[in-house]
């Protein structure tokens, strides 16, 4: 007999409880008579605002204090947008299921009279925080302006007018589950703009020793993204060493078959290596490994010791 309670962690900004609530519906439609209760939490991550994410602490500030309320027992699962999920959980969580991805790609928000990047003029003015994605624009037009700007999508969409830039970039997952779909002037394709990793699915972390929850939530976990997903966070886990860097996979699956392609750069965009290798799915945390491996063997590990004047990546 399933437990008749169930206690979501969020954080309580607007794309958080969307993707709770999308949660929390799915459960109440599987198992009617389950009560499903949100418990919003205020993360570092929402507190610090003024400062960008790899300057103080980065995925891990939009979890922790979610996860710590878990092994408190005060709520029983966690949901995270699997781009803020760091590669390590704390002894007794782990992630238990992946959803199915929604839309992985960047996109852009451009200002009145701009029709796409390329129109982008000289010297233009992008908002975005993520070093991923100014690497990537940069390594495409090196005079662009990125200014930072952080906040929940709403904000961000705002500063476009209120700090006169030509264009913002956000994922394009955020803007369909929040119904702004139609203000996205361009979607980049990932060959333009590699998403972040774990980019448009959700993560739901529980107790590992919680038979009866973990039960519940397993329909949740969709193969095919977790596959891809599992190939990018292996990737992210063996370069990261601790260290904010400008990183991307993207894995996509076709039949058993997985293709991932990674990315490590300077801040600048001047300095990157990019690859694409393909598997069996069953080979996917293996392939992301392997392929992590190939590009420090290429030079990523200066790139990013270079990034933060660290010797993380020593031989």
């Amino acid at each position: 007999m399933p437990s008749r309670t169930l206690r979501i962690g969020t954080r309580a900004s607007a794309l958080a409880l969307w993707q709770a609530n999308w949660v929390k519906q799915e459960l109440e439609k599987r198992y009617p008579d389950l009560e499903v209760s949100l418990t919003k939490i205020k993360t570092q991550g929402d507190k610090i605002l003024d400062v960008p994410l790899a300057m103080v602490g980065g995925k891990g500030l939009f979890v922790k204090e979610i996860q710590e309320a878990m092994l408190r027992n005060e709520v029983d699962i966690a949901v995270h947008s699997m781009k803020d999920v760091p590669t390590f959980f704390p002894e007794g969580t782990g992630l238990r299921c992946i959803t199915e991805r929604e839309d992985p790609r960047d996109i852009l928000i451009l200002k009145d009279g701009c029709a796409g990047f390329a129109d982008i003029p000289q010297n233009g003015r992008i908002g975005t925080s993520s070093l991923r994605r100014k690497a990537q624009l940069l390594n495409l037009r090196p005079d662009l302006q990125m200014i930072d700007i952080r906040g929940n999508v709403e904000t961000r969409i705002r500063k476009l007018k209120e700090d006169h830039l030509d264009a913002v970039v956000l994922a394009a997952a955020g803007m369909h589950r929040l119904g702004f779909s139609e203000q996205i002037s361009e979607y980049l394709d990932p060959k333009v703009c590699l998403p972040a990793i774990g980019q448009g699915a959700l993560g739901l972390e529980s107790r590992i020793d919680d038979t009866a929850i973990n039960d519940l939530i397993d329909f949740f976990n969709h193969p095919a993204t977790a596959h891809a997903v599992i190939a990018e966070r292996a990737v992210l886990r063996t370069l990261e060493g601790g260290c904010q860097v400008p990183i991307a996979a993207y894995g996509s699956v076709s039949d058993d078959q997985l293709e991932l392609t990674a990315l490590v750069s300077d801040v600048s965009g001047r300095n990157m290596l990019k690859k694409t290798v393909r598997c069996h799915v069953d080979q996917a945390e293996e392939t992301g490994v392997s392929l992590a491996k190939e590009l420090l063997d290429q030079g990523a590990g200066d790139i990013l010791n270079e990034v933060y004047g660290c010797e993380t990546f020593k031989e």
